[in-house]
């Protein structure tokens, strides 16, 4: 592909897999890009969206009209690159009004060869998927024949299936952080930074593993509690991590998944999961906390959830739902020492409502850590058979 500056003026295509075609402008790389088309409803921090992996292999709609309005900076990063398969916009602004920018969204974009589109009626757009659910899609600036670009959307990949962890997780294991609290091993399916940066900030030594690491190996490094991280596909599709999350099950330790790492513990426990029609990706989603009945408004972005119909009482109760719709948020397994939730307390971007989560797992650390070497004795021991 080539990666010549777009012309202002330059035409781009969005194709959907039903065959509906939009046409638009250019921006970013110069090229071609398909993925399952979703949208977020976030009034900023398209880095930080685009920067998470578990986009990895989509296409972005911002409902917010406005995007690169603030340019781009280093710190607002999530992940070293884009993770996004490409960006639909419908007013992208190429001159930011930002003196703590680095470069404009424009030249982030082209230096990481991400393609988008502006000039798009997303309203519309976003109206049609609701309606019709997600469905994959191809941008174009390279290809403009519209018969051939649904034809590219409709024989892409589906998002069902589909197992994506591998390709965002981390090449070796490494040290993120080192401190007096409690030693964290983060099983990286596709982590945030944010959460490593929570965990760093209380305090805790945080080490990062690969997704397909075994678990003898993590618990070599004699960790205090297990963290399974957000990351991208279906998990369905994962049947070494479901494997492992069983398996981790069985150390005794304090368990704590995110997104694709609630996903994943719940399968470990015979809890389905299901495809979502539209799924939930924004900041702005209304969560109720059953235990303490508080409203938390919650940062998402996942295409599949629990299925509540296939909870067993005796092993894990519901601790959060979503307003909107009532779909699972938050489980804590009775069988073990463990807690899951569905969307994401550590935000960036979003609202700071959960973060207390993070505190809760290590309360349950904690209160496990009576007996601690003699738990990691049993545990490591455990993890190896």
């Amino acid at each position: 592909m080539t990666t010549a500056t777009p012309d202002p003026s330059a035409v781009c295509k969005l194709a959907l897999a039903d065959g509906t075609v939009v046409t638009g402008r250019a921006v970013g790389h110069v090229g071609e890009a398909g993925g399952e088309l979703c949208f977020n409803t976030s009034m900023t921090g398209y880095q930080e969206i685009m920067t998470d992996p578990s986009y990895h292999g989509q296409i972005m709609m911002m409902t917010y009209p406005h995007i690169g309005n603030y340019g781009a900076s280093e710190e607002d990063l999530e992940a070293p690159r884009p993770m996004v398969a490409g960006l639909v916009v419908r007013a992208f602004t190429h001159r930011p009004s930002n003196p703590l920018a680095d470069e404009t969204f424009a030249d982030w974009m082209r230096r990481h060869e991400l393609v988008g589109i502006t000039g798009v009626d997303t309203r519309r757009l976003v109206r049609h998927i609701r309606a019709q659910g997600v469905m994959n899609a191809v941008i174009s600036s390279v290809d403009l024949d519209e018969e051939s670009l649904v034809e590219k959307a409709r024989t892409w990949p589906s998002m069902d299936g589909l197992e994506l962890a591998s390709r965002v997780t981390a090449d070796a294991a490494y040290d993120y952080a080192t401190g007096d609290g409690p030693r964290i091993a983060v099983y990286d399916f596709g982590c945030k930074l944010n959460i490593l940066r929570s965990f760093r900030d209380r305090g805790c030594s945080v080490r990062v593993f690969p997704g397909h690491t075994p678990l003898s190996d993590v618990m070599d490094w004699t960790p205090d509690g297990l963290f399974l991280s957000n990351g991208p596909g279906d998990p369905r599709a994962m049947p070494d991590a479901i494997a492992m999350a069983d398996e981790a099950i069985g150390t005794g330790l304090p368990i704590f998944g995110i997104c694709l790492g609630h996903q994943l513990m719940a399968l470990a426990q015979d809890i389905e999961v299901y495809k979502m029609y539209v799924g939930h990706r924004g900041a702005n989603q209304p969560v109720k906390n059953l235990q303490t009945s508080r409203v938390e408004v919650t940062t998402q972005n996942h295409g599949f959830a629990v299925d509540p119909d296939t909870i067993d009482a005796a092993v894990a109760d519901v601790t959060h739902v979503n307003l909107n719709d009532d779909t699972i948020e938050g489980l804590r397994f009775k069988q073990f020492a463990g807690m899951s939730v569905q969307y994401h307390p550590e935000a960036s971007p979003g609202p700071h409502d959960s973060r207390y989560l993070f505190d809760a797992f290590l309360e349950m650390i904690a209160d496990a850590t009576g007996a601690s070497d003699a738990a990691r004795s049993a545990a490591t021991v455990a993890a190896r058979r």
